[in-house]
């Protein structure tokens, strides 16, 4: 299959002139119609040209598959669903200039589209486009204010313990094995016994209850991988058995999770890693095998949540709203999303329908933290020509390296709240903490509560940053009578890590203004980020509809191109917002005030 670039067709006009005749005057239009009159053909072929060859059949337009799968996001359709609507549907066949009488195409389509789309790492196309036509419109700009929150994303596969990852491992590469090769299958293995254990997922019977019975299942089950991985790479059988996925998969989750060695009198001894130090030591959780189905699926934790599947961090703009166009001169401009608007306006008055854009969407690994994120957003932004003034992120996104850095390299000023002190001491509230030492850079010593100077200052790099390791004498902290205040477990003196002069009055700085009413005021701007996650949610954000984080990857991108034409559509009829919500009772107060 190839790519001919092409122009997106005039609507048919025997489809014009019916939508005409159902929405006279007016009464809104479909967003596919709207979507069409007002931003014309803002995707275009040739950007999917990378993932289609160029020999063969030309297929369908991919730029008009890409708006077929927005609108199917929109809708929250199925590829059967979508399909049969660009057959039926006047206002689908509208936007993608149709004739009333085409047949469409086979659902299946759309299920290649993406997985072309995704392999080839244009799953940012559409938003892209998107943005810079909406760009040229003047709705998003650069060096204004956008805000960042991020969520949990559940993957579309089971969540396996260890037990269950381990068997279901074995399960898998006998089925991609016997697909593959059934007579060597039935030569190499007993097909009876291994069909009774691993004929039906794991997760269809109930395990034992005992721990000791179920450590000797997980020893059993791998003990049949290694006893199948051993038939596998045997030079008697066909090389390309090897090259299966599903082979490699269970190679890769036997060396994370067990041990295998072989006694001098040839007895093969199997054990169970364990976490260091009493194990042998388990990988690291970024790299850890959590399902033989889908190799990117990875255990999060975010306080109380525990998850198997990736994150998803969502960027929008929240400016403030623009002049009132219903009663110029009017006074009281509400910033977006941190008070409510004025119920006085007439309805289609800018300053209630000024829209949230969506200018950004990641999707990473559950294991990665939000503070990797918050340069690779400024870069990509900065990439699109949106980058922002100021940047409204929880403390999860910030430290004081990343404040200086982003002031310097993108001019956004960040804004949002440090993460607290984690040291012991910080932690229960008693002793003393890093703040209450005084750090003398010019004379490269630090003095503790109890006026005692440190004894050595030392410059080095921790975890590939810079850093500064003051340590107090153990004369002076031996004898101290505050010394369990100060240091924690017998330990003879306090070693204090400080940051290098600059992050330090970054830092300092920061945490004063964190308590005043200014900051609160406009930090108080990022709440309304809160909406936009849940509205991600309720069109499917929080589970994944697809297996691996390519393809999950544009899934929420058109989920954001989506999002952004629902709230566009808001915008060209004059919907307002309603950003803040007001119960019945508060009504009521305010009706009986006035």
């Amino acid at each position: 299959m190839c790519v001919h670039p092409v122009t997106w067709p005039e609507p048919d006009p025997q489809i014009a002139a019916a939508i005409a005749a159902k929405y006279p005057g007016k009464r809104p239009r479909p967003l596919a119609v709207q979507v069409r009159d007002r931003l014309g053909q803002w995707l275009g072929d040739e950007e999917f040209a990378a993932a289609f060859g160029i020999r063969g059949r030309p297929g369908w337009s991919p730029s008009r598959l890409a708006l077929v799968t927005v609108l199917q996001r929109v809708e929250d359709l199925t590829d059967r669903q979508a399909a049969e609507a660009v057959r039926t549907r006047i206002d689908w066949q509208y936007l993608l200039g149709l004739p009333l009488d085409d047949p469409g195409f086979d659902h299946t389509v759309l299920a290649e589209f993406r997985a072309r789309v995704a392999d080839a790492g244009l799953e940012q196309v559409a938003l892209d486009a998107l943005l810079a036509r909406l760009a040229a419109e003047g709705l998003v700009k650069a060096g204004g204010k956008q805000r960042t929150d991020s969520t949990r994303v559940v993957a579309a596969v089971a969540a396996l313990n260890r037990l269950e990852l381990a068997g279901e491992s074995v399960r898998a590469a006998l089925e991609a094995l016997t697909a593959a090769h059934p007579d060597w299958v039935a030569q190499r293995i007993c097909v009876p016994d291994f069909a009774r254990r691993y004929g039906t997922p794991m997760t269809s019977w109930r395990p034992p209850q005992s721990e000791a019975r179920r450590r000797e299942l997980a020893i059993a089950c791998a003990r049949d991988g290694y006893a199948l991985l051993e038939a596998v790479y045997d030079l008697s059988s066909p090389g390309w058995l090897r090259e299966l996925p599903a082979v490699d998969v269970l190679r890769r989750v036997l060396l994370q999770n067990y041990t295998r060695t072989i006694t001098s009198d040839g007895r093969e001894v199997i054990r169970r890693r364990e976490k260091e130090p009493d194990g042998d030591g388990l990988p690291p959780g970024h790299a850890r095998i959590a399902s033989p189905y889908d190799l990117d699926a990875r255990w999060g934790v975010k306080r109380e949540e525990f998850w198997l599947g990736c994150k998803l961090h969502i960027t929008e703009t929240c400016d403030d709203a623009p002049a009132c166009t219903c009663r110029p001169g009017a006074a009281g401009q509400p910033a977006a999303g941190s008070a409510a608007p004025d119920r006085g306006h007439d309805k289609g008055c800018a300053q209630l329908t000024a829209p949230n854009l969506i200018t950004h969407a990641a999707t990473t690994d559950a294991t990665v933290t939000d503070n990797q994120l918050t340069s690779v957003i400024h870069q990509d932004l900065a990439g699109k020509s949106l980058a922002p003034g100021r940047h409204y992120l929880d403390s999860g996104y910030l430290s004081a390296a990343l404040v200086v850095s982003a002031l310097t390299t993108w001019g956004t000023a960040l804004i949002g709240p440090l993460l607290a002190d984690t040291s012991a001491q910080a932690r229960a509230g008693a002793g003393y903490a890093r703040t209450d030492f005084t750090a003398g850079y010019d004379a490269r010593t630090v003095t503790c509560p109890q006026g005692k100077t440190s004894a050595s200052w030392s410059p080095c790099t921790q975890h590939g940053k810079d850093a500064i390791v003051a340590t107090f004498s153990a004369r002076d902290c031996g004898p101290c009578p505050a010394r369990a205040l100060c240091t924690t477990n017998g330990t003879r003196r306090r070693h204090l890590t400080l940051p290098p002069r600059d992050l330090a009055e970054a830092q300092a700085a920061a945490r004063a203004a964190e308590n005043t009413i200014p900051f609160q005021a406009d930090y108080a701007r990022r709440a309304g980020i809160e909406g936009t996650m849940h509205q991600a949610t309720s069109h499917g954000a929080r589970r994944a509809r697809y297996r691996g984080l390519p393809k999950t990857r544009l899934d929420h991108a058109y989920m954001a191109c989506a999002l952004n034409l629902l709230r566009l559509e808001a915008y060209w009829t004059g919907t307002p917002l309603d950003r803040r919500r007001t119960s019945h009772l508060a009504r009521l107060e305010l009706g009986l005030a006035a």
